[in-house]
């Protein structure tokens, strides 16, 4: 449809809501009156006409960057009204933030770059001499067409301009997958994987926010180009870094770089002292659960928690036991690895896989892994086609923590669409009722979901379902409403799903 019609349409429908067709000091009030169902419509249609401008104004910006060109010189768009770049012109245009202008001529310039196939439309359409003419046939391939190729990033451009994702998604997605390493391989098969990848992600888009996108986005690069993974942990490594300064009040401050390795540890140890405090897991011990109200009731605040506990944890240090200083769970960092992944090694010996934290996804390079298993071992978890890990029966209530370690790796968080919960924070649900259904205590009858979704589903009648080994899907309270697929949230899903890229024969080593 086209854009304007669509956001006439949706102003249309606004304008008929009489609530919102009144001056905008009596907005207030008057949308207060509105029904929940009217809010949502609303709501839905602002957002739609929002991403529709932003869509059309991510092209202009494009084209405005397109005619600010270092070549045109004083000549170009921008400078003949008096700005240095386009980012500075559309900033002055749109009032907003210079990130925003910058992320609008990025997007804009992706969707511009066709690979040339719109050149060749325009000017076919502008009766070029390179056209058929009149009656004349264009053949069976229409010859008089160069063969341009699309770019890697034409799903993201196709999936913008159609409206499936937002440009703050589309911009996530694609400075999250970087350019296609073509090093060591053909181009064809580099592009093809990183359009594949591409593809994949814009279909997930619709659940996720823009910031989960960049860390999927990330994670599927460095999936495909483990190579360049082990070259980025590096430069991020050697960026580390401590300074210590007093300000004028004489009040002591850092700043802290931190590696990827170690920001993981410090989020493990802080989210292991303040999961009460966040929503953690309801099914623990009674000491456990005395610890967690005498959290809750601690008059500091989450930042000043997190301070002493990194304090108590420096002077601690060796002397304390772990449960001195971490309560119930000590942190760590639990990483995921494909198994058939370990093995190969580039010319310095190095693991040419990847591994992902269980918490988030977030990848780390073969050189991490290799140490992890030399230091801490592994726990082999075997799944089948599907991702289901075995069955251990009906012994127990509650998942067992070698179960809830398996369905981590296979959901890879809350399932729940849109949620963004990591694993640890989950708890283990029945698709059959413990109780009621007499539900069997398997993986594959059982999904990660974190507290508030689980109660959601309990007390309003939502139901998780699965025939067979097929998918879960999520059912809306009294079946009113369609069924909603249940995917995986683990970046390591390619090793039972499709893979994002084809086959990686002779992929770059080092």
């Amino acid at each position: 449809m086209n854009i304007l019609t669509a956001m006439r349409e949706r102003v249309d429908r606004l304008a008929a809501t009489v609530e919102l067709d009144v001056d905008a000091p009596r907005l207030p009030a008057h949308a207060a009156r509105l029904s929940d169902t009217a809010v949502l419509e609303a709501l839905r249609d602002l957002a739609g006409i929002a991403n529709d401008a932003a869509r059309m104004q991510s092209v202009l910006a494009g084209v405005a960057a397109q005619r600010s060109r270092r070549e045109a010189g004083h000549s170009g768009l921008a400078a003949t009204q008096g700005h240095s770049s386009p980012v500075a012109l559309v900033q002055s245009i749109t009032g907003g933030t210079r990130a925003d202008a910058r992320r609008q001529v990025r997007v804009g310039e992706s969707l511009l770059d066709t690979g040339g196939v719109d050149a060749v439309d325009s000017a076919r359409a502008a009766g070029s001499s390179d056209a058929a003419g009149p009656g004349e046939a264009d053949g069976p391939e229409d010859a008089t067409r160069p063969a341009v190729p699309p770019v890697w990033h034409e799903p993201l451009r196709g999936a913008l301009l159609d409206g499936r994702i937002t440009a703050a998604q589309h911009d996530a997605i694609r400075s999250g997958l970087g350019v296609p390493i073509v090093d060591g391989v053909d181009e064809e098969t580099a592009l093809r994987a990183w359009s594949v990848a591409a593809e994949g992600l814009a279909d997930e888009a619709a659940s996720l926010p823009a910031e989960e996108l960049v860390v999927r986005a990330r994670a599927l690069r460095d999936v495909l180009d483990p190579a360049g993974a082990e070259q980025r942990f590096a430069q991020r490594y050697e960026r580390r870094s401590l300074r210590m300064w007093v300000d004028e009040h004489g009040q002591h401050h850092a700043r802290l770089a931190f590696d990827d390795e170690m920001a993981h540890w410090v989020r493990s140890l802080l989210s292991s002292a303040l999961r009460p405090r966040r929503g953690g897991p309801r099914f623990v011990t009674e000491e456990e659960r005395a610890q967690a109200a005498a959290l809750a009731d601690d008059p500091r605040t989450n930042e000043q928690l997190e301070y002493d506990l990194v304090m108590d944890t420096l002077r601690a240090g060796a002397l304390a036991t772990a449960s001195d200083v971490f309560g119930a769970r000590q942190p760590g960092v639990r990483m995921v690895v494909m198994k058939d992944a370990i093995g190969p090694r580039d010319a310095l010996g190095r693991l040419t896989a990847v591994g992902h934290t269980e918490d988030g996804g977030a990848t780390f390079p073969g050189s991490v892994v290799d140490r992890a298993l030399c230091m801490h071992g592994a726990t082999e978890v075997t799944v089948d086609g599907c991702g289901n890990p075995l069955d251990v029966g009906r012994e127990q209530r509650l998942f067992t923590p070698r179960q809830r370690i398996a369905l981590a790796i296979r959901d890879g968080g809350c399932l729940w669409p849109g949620c963004v919960r990591p694993a640890s924070y989950c708890e283990a649900h029945h698709v059959d009722h413990y109780a009621a259904d007499h539900g069997r205590t398997d993986i594959d009858r059982g999904v990660l979901l974190c507290r508030f979704h689980h109660m959601l589903l309990h007390r309003h009648g939502w139901r998780v379902l699965r025939e067979g080994r097929g998918a879960f899907v999520l059912r809306p309270p009294g079946g009113a409403g369609e069924d909603v697929e249940l995917a995986s949230k683990g970046p390591w899903r390619w090793a039972w799903d499709p893979p994002p890229p084809p086959a990686r024969t002779g992929w770059r080593a080092a």
